[in-house]
Parts: structure tokens; sequence; C-alpha cells
């Protein structure tokens, strides 16, 4: 039988020594969060924007094939930006030709924010490959281990932004 030490750590139970289940889970968590922000950078130093501007992007395309418009205030909430700083990160996709401003189709007053067709060819080809591979993983889960792993994560989500998490 497995028991622990003092320290917390597993001890040695013969030759299949086992780890510590929730330290591994949480290393495997901060191992996948490490591979996925380097796969990040990766995509935005392809495409070449920001953080900001990858995640601004990403939303006006998923809002794209939905069928949704997006407009200045839309990018603003979901980012948590001030207007001041949309007005400037939808200039910066403009002028990089990944985004264009249209007038709204039924509110003359109001603009929207569409991605251009070199936008989603640009981010389908840093990450159409990368999605897949994911897609894969994913699928490789029968019914009953998808939803652990689903509960985990939504369990992890509030965990850390909850009230009492730390910034």
């Amino acid at each position: 039988m497995n028991t622990r030490s003092g320290s917390g750590s597993p001890t040695p139970d013969g030759p299949d020594e086992q780890r510590d289940g929730p330290a591994e889970v949480l290393q495997a968590l901060r191992d996948f969060r490490m591979a996925e922000a380097a796969t990040r950078r990766s995509t935005r130093d392809s495409i070449g924007v920001g953080e900001t501007d990858l995640i601004a992007l990403r939303y006006v395309l998923r809002a794209e094939a939905a069928g949704e418009r997006v407009g200045p205030k839309d990018l603003s909430r979901v980012l948590q930006i001030t207007t001041a700083s949309t007005t400037s990160l939808i200039d910066r996709l403009v002028s990089s030709g990944h985004v264009r401003r249209e007038p709204h189709p039924t509110d003359r007053r109001s603009l929207v924010v569409v991605p251009t067709v070199a936008a989603d060819s640009e981010v389908w080809a840093a990450l159409g490959a990368l999605h897949s591979k994911m897609m894969g993983v994913a699928e490789e889960l029968s019914a009953p281990e998808a939803r652990v792993v689903i509960d985990f994560l939504h369990r992890m989500r509030a965990a850390v932004s909850g009230p009492d998490a730390e910034q």
C-alpha cells in the first residue's frame, strides 16, 4: 500500500511507485498551460499581432462564422478594455489587414468589425492543424471520461476566477 510521508509526498510501494495524484494533475495542467502559451506566442508571431489582438481576431472570426455582428462595444466588453484601447486595437487590426470597419447594416450610426478573407486564411493556417490535433485527442475520450474532464475544468475555472482567487 502506498502511504504518505509527513511531507505529503508519496512513499514507494514496490516497483510501481505511485505519484501524488492531485499534485500530478496540477503539474499536468501547468505543463499544458505552458505549452498552450508557447503555441499562442508562436501563432501571434506568425500572424504578426499581439495577445489581445489575437483574442479579438478569434472572437471576430467566431462571430462571423456564427452569423453574428461585432461592434467596438462588443470587443470592449469581451476584452474588458476601454473604448480608447478598443479603437487602437481595431486600428491595428485594420492596418494589418485582418479586419475592416463597415457600416452596421441596420443602424447607420454604428460600425461593425468584419474579418478579412486573408485573416480567416491566416488564422486557420496557424491554428487549423493544432485545432484538429486537439479535437482528435478529445474525440478519443469516452463519454464518461469527457464528463470527468469537463467537470474538472469547470471546477478549476471556478477556483481561479472566484472572489477568493488570487489575481
